[in-house]
């Protein structure tokens, strides 16, 4: 952290946005728990369930640049206490899906509903810290993914297999139910915990506030090339190649995390030890996420933080299509996820060098909009690859392919002299 003021903010926002975020993640991805047994119940091939979990991103993608429009206008504490009350209602509702019709449209609406919260988040940090600290602040908030996964991972399996035939429901209904819960009540809580914009933080004293708007006045003004209008953001070719690289990030974390458990299960593991053992890329992840983020920040260095490890994810993505024992296997996987991880808050960091005002929340909404196209066609891919080969392998070197030219295309766009995205702004705002 950069002074008191800064550590007084995050110490302010950062745990409760990371909670949020922590259950966000799980409400999104306990469909690969909830799929070892419900598959099965519903009848659905594993065609069908990778179509159908990558069908989140889809309504998603719908309604990702309107609603970042929307928290722009009424502000981060209505607008994010909404996304997280309706997607809470509907995560719990697919405790009731009965075959692949219905399992295709909760998801959909999930999506529609969760559309604008990270993008949304990633905005509003943009309000409280400049550049020069944003890869470390956007780390420690990211870390909450694989907290997430780390601890959701086991927790998702032993609620299954805890819970299996309590008043007549399975154990992934429960899951779906209980996971759902957390999400209501901290959406109603953020009616009371976020403030809209630095002005009107009343838990700051009258010269913090001022110290704070100030730091973010000048820390506009720093970036006068930044594109201020939403029509340039959107027509922006910085702002689409972003979103392709975006692309390639998701395709590798949700190809990965929506069939972890499935590849892991398919070693011949009990459910409760499948839910033990996916947690161990998530921890190594959530470790090696913290330390690359401030290494750029410290370093003031953007472009090859995201390369560099978006590259060795590929790599290690074809290691694991090829190693075939379980161990060698975890720990492809592993370093796979640690790669996605460690690329990911500082990618976010490039929008925000590039963008400000109302060009900031179409083009942030449009990058992850965009990027999250890969959380469908990651999953759907390895499912249909399943269903044909009876095996992972080469739907994860496919993967790895894509993670690997994002990270080439980072590096691209690193040396376009007209594309400065390069340096974290750190002399500026030294």
């Amino acid at each position: 952290m950069a002074d008191a003021l800064t550590g007084k903010v995050a110490r302010r926002l950062l745990p409760f946005l990371m909670l949020c975020y922590f259950f966000a993640y799980l409400d999104r991805v306990n469909v690969g728990f909830a799929a070892l047994t419900m598959n099965r119940d519903i009848g659905l091939s594993a065609t069908a369930y990778g179509f159908g979990a990558g069908l989140f991103f889809l309504g998603y993608v719908a309604f990702e640049v309107p609603s970042n429009l929307i928290l722009e206008r009424v502000g981060a504490r209505i607008w994010i206490a909404r996304i997280m009350v309706t997607w809470s209602l509907i995560s719990a509702s697919t405790a009731f899906v009965v075959g692949e019709w219905s399992f295709y449209l909760v998801r959909v609406l999930l999506g529609l509903a969760e559309a604008g919260f990270f993008p949304g988040i990633i905005l509003y940090l943009t309000y409280w810290f400049p550049a020069a600290q944003r890869a470390g602040i956007v780390g420690t908030f990211m870390m909450a993914v694989p907290l997430s996964a780390a601890i959701g991972a086991p927790l998702s399996t032993l609620v299954m297999s805890g819970t299996n035939g309590w008043l007549g429901l399975a154990g992934w209904q429960w899951l779906y139910l209980l996971e759902a819960a957390p999400s209501l009540v901290l959406g109603l809580a953020t009616l009371f915990v976020l403030t809209d914009r630095p002005e009107r933080a009343d838990w700051l004293t009258v010269e913090e506030r001022a110290r704070l708007v100030a730091r973010m006045a000048e820390d506009h003004r720093s970036r006068p090339d930044r594109t201020a209008h939403l029509g340039s953001a959107l027509r922006d070719p910085r702002v689409l190649g972003l979103g392709l690289v975006y692309f390639g990030l998701s395709t590798g974390l949700y190809a990965v995390g929506l069939w972890l458990p499935q590849i892991v299960s398919g070693f011949g593991f009990t459910t409760t030890a499948t839910g033990f053992v996916t947690a161990i890329p998530y921890i190594v992840s959530a470790a090696g996420m913290f330390a690359w983020t401030r290494r750029s920040d410290r370093k003031g260095e953007r472009v090859r933080h995201v390369a560099l490890p978006t590259v060795a994810a590929g790599l290690a993505l074809i290691a694991a299509s090829q190693v075939g024992t379980p161990l060698l296997t975890i720990i492809a996987l592993s370093a796979a996820a640690l790669g996605v991880f460690a690329a990911l808050p500082t990618f976010w960091t490039l929008p925000t060098r590039l963008l400000s005002g109302t060009a900031a929340a179409g083009g942030i909404a449009l990058i992850n909009a965009l990027g999250s196209l890969g959380g469908f066609a990651g999953p759907a891919l390895m499912g249909w690859v399943r269903d044909a080969t009876g095996r992972f392998d080469a739907g994860l070197a496919a993967v790895a392919v894509v993670l690997i030219l994002a990270g080439l295309a980072v590096l691209r766009l690193g040396r376009d002299p007209n594309r400065d995205m390069a340096s974290s702004g750190a002399a500026e705002n030294a």
